[in-house]
């Protein structure tokens, strides 16, 4: 088995020490042969790599002294991976022993397949899904196909739009071709900017039921925290004016304004992530947030503009392709606005 091609498993840590041992042991179970791990810490301060010295010698461990966010330290782990494919996972995850291996047979079978992604289970509620893929929205947000769904739905191995960060495996000469994660991000919504990129230049995402993560879900910054609430709405924006055509960027107001709309009814009765936000906050504090990410965003658009270039030169689809990923693979502003 030893002629199978190397895999790399980049792990990225911040302050997430007790999850670090049932993850990695975990890869370690994998029936696939041939894995080398690379765990990155983002300058934890919770004495993480402490700790995973004292347990495993057999791992490739990289320290940063600050912290890279989500796309930096990943990308030092990528940069520095050996293999042919870079299995990028979540440090606050277990993966069940064919995970690898599943993934790595769907990716065999096409060589325009440039990911493949888990079904992504909540790992306190396992018969709950966290993500089968991703789904997209017009303004520039994604979010987990199936989320909060039943287990039992997504059982089709097919294309999807793009896998999720939390789990998934790239084949290495795609990310040669797009390039790594977006650093200015620093957290949430990189996996879809990369999934754009992808897209644009032609790649594929294939989904592999078979293969199983379970994942403790935003434990981090939390599932409705101030934080990642102008995390995401400031990188939704990035990823619309750095990737999307511009016959949908003179749409682009009207999707915001109507995903707006049922998110102010969602606040209004509690439902979806913005009526769990007001619950645990208040709306006058979504609002000031909302305008810090829109600041920070304009702020950040000529840079944006510069990477648009590069992206628009390595495009490969038409814009009528484009047009038919939203149609494929695309959320309605109800459904977004209602999801937790």
């Amino acid at each position: 088995m030893s002629h199978l091609p190397l895999i790399s498993t980049v792990i990225l840590n911040w302050n997430g020490k007790e999850y670090l041992y049932p993850c990695i042991q975990s890869v370690k179970r994998q029936t696939y042969p041939n894995i080398e791990i690379i765990l990155v810490d983002n300058a934890s301060a919770d004495d993480s790599v402490k700790y995973i010295k004292n347990l495993f010698s057999d791992l490739r461990l990289i320290i940063n002294h600050e912290n890279l966010g989500y796309g930096g330290g990943n990308n030092r782990g990528m940069t520095e991976a050996k293999g042919s494919y870079i299995f990028v996972l979540n440090s606050d995850t277990e993966i069940d022993e064919k995970c690898v291996e599943f993934l790595w047979r769907g990716m065999e079978g096409d060589q325009k397949i440039g990911v493949t992604t888990p079904k992504i289970l909540l790992y306190d509620r396992r018969d709950t899904i966290d993500a089968a893929g991703l789904t997209v929205y017009p303004d520039g947000l994604s979010i987990g196909r199936g989320r909060l769904e039943p287990q039992g739905k997504y059982n089709q191995s097919e294309e999807v739009f793009f896998g999720s960060g939390c789990a998934s495996l790239y084949r290495k000469e795609m990310l040669e071709e797009i390039g790594l994660f977006d650093t200015d991000f620093f957290a949430y919504a990189e996996d879809t900017d990369l999934g754009w990129r992808a897209r644009l230049a032609g790649w594929k995402a294939h989904y592999v039921p078979g293969a199983v993560v379970y994942h403790h879900h935003s434990k981090k910054f939390g599932a409705y925290s101030s934080m990642k609430a102008f995390l995401v709405e400031r990188n939704r924006i990035w990823v619309a004016w750095k990737n999307f055509p511009l016959p949908i960027l003179y749409l682009w107001p009207f999707y915001t304004l109507w995903r707006y709309f049922y998110q102010g009814i969602g606040t209004l009765i509690r439902r979806g992530a913005s009526g769990r936000f007001g619950q645990e906050s208040s709306s006058f504090l979504l609002i000031f947030i909302l305008m810090k990410a829109y600041l920070s965003g304009l702020k950040g658009l000529p840079t944006v503009l510069r990477k648009r270039k590069e992206v628009q030169s390595k495009k490969r689809i038409s814009n009528g392709e484009v047009f038919s990923l939203f149609r494929k693979y695309g959320i309605k502003a109800k459904e977004i606005a209602f999801k937790e």
